[in-house]
């Protein structure tokens, strides 16, 4: 009979445990069982107060996970020159924000504007009865529902957000029996999600008791049933618009081999094919995201939220495409990117991390409406300093010699290694073959 490994013994009461007994349950699946737990254990933070708030975002912590934390200058919003926050792993990123940055402050910068702000919840339900009845007390219905959450959004309505409307969605042509109650929010400058929640879970009750108190409804209570209630992550009327425009003239620089009328038209083509092609599209809106992320979890907002809204709103034509557009017209360069971004900067981890805390403070404590714009630049920012790589000197070139830094850390080169690398690199190409070829060339001298 095959021994039974640890790793298949079911674990009863683990969230109980101490995180220090967590962590020794996960450090006996390691080969090397002192050895992780001193590096697991060396990634606490040494402020016990500032770990404590880090073991209680998430459950079951047992350490932390470092990403780098970069910045991007002359970010120019509207005018305002910001320093923005980019919170990400990946090589040539924050380089690409920063040279995009640059590039669009000496013609004019970002410009930006927040279309709309409201956000979406359902209260999804089952209703056998007559519909025409539903919507015969409909209006009645919104002025009881709003009745019953008065105690939730009196603060919100305060600072000028609250529950904006209510809207009956009749679903049964898919469903059988199957209607939603869509409501919609602005929750100003938090991301209002414990808000919206708890506003849709008192409306599921409150419909329930409408249904029992009516009388028109008598012998058809029993024939409706709350199936869930939550939030929409789709947020198509909560937009952003950023955008950037020149002359062609002004982009002569931008390759030496080709007029800025030439990459102008070369770009667009670029766009319209990640108009048309889906698998173009995945990677395009990938770098626009490559941006958006960053800031997101650098200013303590869902990027996941983010990242799952954008995406649906890149398919709302039925067809997967670009997020950002390229209009040519007049001897003049436009590029805009129009995305839903439902951003916060007041609650959840905006409040307690103390580096998105920081982040904000960089930005000038912005409202949501201005982070809003802020990321949705940097989003565009990434998106052309791509392209303009991709229909120029190629991506590779640029990405690879950022990711230089990387594969000599595989090969744990040294301080001197790497300086010599860096020089050698200047002028060859960098790839893992022919980094690790130099490197063993360099030890075979030394050797």
């Amino acid at each position: 009979m095959p021994r039974r490994r640890k790793r298949d013994i079911i674990i009863k009461g683990f969230s109980k445990l101490l995180k220090e007994d967590k962590l020794k349950i996960v450090a006996e699946l390691m080969d090397k069982q002192v050895e992780s737990m001193d590096l697991m254990m060396s990634f606490w933070h040494s402020d016990h107060k500032v770990q404590k708030i880090f073991d209680e975002f998430s459950e079951n912590t047992i350490t932390n996970f470092y990403i780098p934390y970069g910045v991007a200058p002359n970010v120019i919003v509207n005018g305002h020159n910001y320093l923005v926050p980019l919170v990400i792993e990946e090589s040539s990123v924050v380089a690409a924000a920063s040279s995009s940055a640059k590039f669009w402050s000496e013609r004019g910068g970002f410009k930006a504007e927040v279309i709309e702000v409201i956000k979406i919840g359902q209260v999804h339900f089952t209703w056998k009865g007559d519909k025409q009845k539903l919507l015969s007390v409909f209006n009645d219905l919104k002025k009881y529902l709003r009745n019953s959450v008065r105690e939730i959004t009196s603060n919100m309505e305060a600072r000028g957000g609250g529950v904006v409307d209510f809207e009956l969605i009749d679903m049964t042509k898919e469903v059988d029996d199957y209607y939603q109650l869509k409501v919609s929010f602005n929750t100003v400058d938090s991301m209002g999600a414990n808000f919206i929640n708890s506003c849709l879970e008192e409306f599921a009750v409150a419909l329930q008791t409408y249904f029992r108190e009516k009388k028109i409804f008598e012998g058809e209570e029993k024939e409706s049933r709350i199936i869930m209630s939550i939030l929409s992550n789709y947020t198509p009327e909560c937009l952003v618009k950023a955008w950037v425009e020149c002359e062609y003239s002004d982009m002569d620089s931008v390759d030496d081999k080709m007029k800025g009328e030439e990459f102008a038209k070369k770009f667009q083509l670029a766009v319209k094919i990640a108009e048309v092609d889906v698998y173009r599209a995945t990677t395009h809106n990938k770098g626009i995201f490559n941006g958006i992320d960053a800031v997101a979890i650098a200013t303590g907002n869902d990027f996941r939220a983010i990242e799952a809204a954008g995406h649906t709103y890149a398919s709302k034509s039925g067809k997967y495409k670009s997020l950002s557009t390229v209009k040519l017209k007049d001897g003049k360069f436009i590029y805009s990117l129009t995305i839903p971004l439902a951003m916060g900067t007041v609650g959840g981890l905006t409040s307690l991390h103390p580096l998105a805390k920081q982040s904000l403070e960089m930005l000038d404590n912005p409202t949501a409406k201005e982070l809003m714009m802020i990321t949705a630049s940097v989003g565009l920012a990434n998106n052309f300093a791509a392209i303009r790589s991709l229909v120029t000197k190629g991506i590779q070139v640029g990405h690879m010699k950022m990711h230089l830094m990387n594969i000599l850390n595989h090969f744990e080169a040294t301080e001197d290694e790497k300086a010599k690398a860096v020089e050698y690199f200047i002028g060859n190409k960098v790839s893992f073959n022919s980094v690790s070829q130099f490197i063993n060339k360099l030890r075979e001298v030394e050797e």
